[in-house]
């Protein structure tokens, strides 16, 4: 899920995204909140330790960030589209599957799959983004909290380079924001700025420069394979 916030009340005519009023939102100053929701995701990275990192050959999901960075961005030509949990809003409710391209038996391996793995969740994210910013969302800085894909140096390096953002990686995640929020609206906390006490900043991850020739030419390559799977 990506979450942005806008002061123009637009929204896409596909509904491949959401447009809502934000809580902050006034009529001297306007705020929208746009969100993108991807099914298939994060749940890959988890199929494929679970499916081929098992008994003898099971390993962390550290271990499993390690052997994918061994592998040059773009999985040296190994695709995966990583949607296979349902109908995508971000696809107009297609449901195409999850799906490998361009293996080859004499040049790739379990690293690629991993890495190819993580690239294409980016990529289904940064696709995802491309939707919003023609909503009129300017991306300059993305915060998120330090927990699931972002605890991948990989992942957070490719996803900052891809989207061109400043990443900053916070001492939470989804559970804890959660918790947080419904304090205040059970009146724990007195205020937002109460219940965010403590909150800090972990790391701060800026695009790769040097490698975000290679990725964009990754994400081309993802979309037109993405474009023929969907045309097909």
């Amino acid at each position: 899920v990506i979450y942005g916030v806008v002061d123009q009340a637009n929204y896409d005519p596909r509904s491949r995204v959401n447009t809502f009023v934000h809580v902050n939102h006034h009529s001297k100053r306007a705020r929208y909140g746009i969100l993108l929701c991807v099914n298939g995701s994060a749940i890959l990275n988890s199929w494929i330790k679970q499916n081929l990192f098992t008994g003898s050959h099971s390993i962390d999901y550290n271990r499993m960030n390690e052997l994918a960075a061994q592998v040059p961005v773009g999985s040296d030509g190994l695709v995966i589209l990583p949607f296979g949990n349902g109908a995508e809003r971000t696809l107009g409710n297609r449901d195409p599957g999850a799906s490998i391209h361009g293996l080859r038996f004499n040049r790739h391996d379990r690293r690629h799959l991993l890495r190819a793995g993580q690239e294409g969740i980016v990529f289904a994210l940064a696709y995802g983004l491309e939707i919003m910013k023609k909503l009129g969302l300017k991306i300059h800085t993305i915060r998120a909290g330090q927990a699931n894909m972002f605890l991948s140096p990989l992942f957070s390096t490719a996803f900052a380079t891809i989207t061109g953002a400043r990443l900053e990686l916070f001492s939470t995640d989804g559970s804890q924001g959660a918790a947080r929020a419904a304090g205040v609206g059970a009146g724990i906390y007195s205020s937002l700025s109460e219940a965010f006490t403590g909150l800090s900043t972990i790391q701060i991850i800026e695009p790769d420069e040097s490698a975000a020739a290679q990725y964009r030419a990754a994400y081309r390559r993802w979309v037109e394979i993405l474009e023929g799977v969907l045309a097909g």
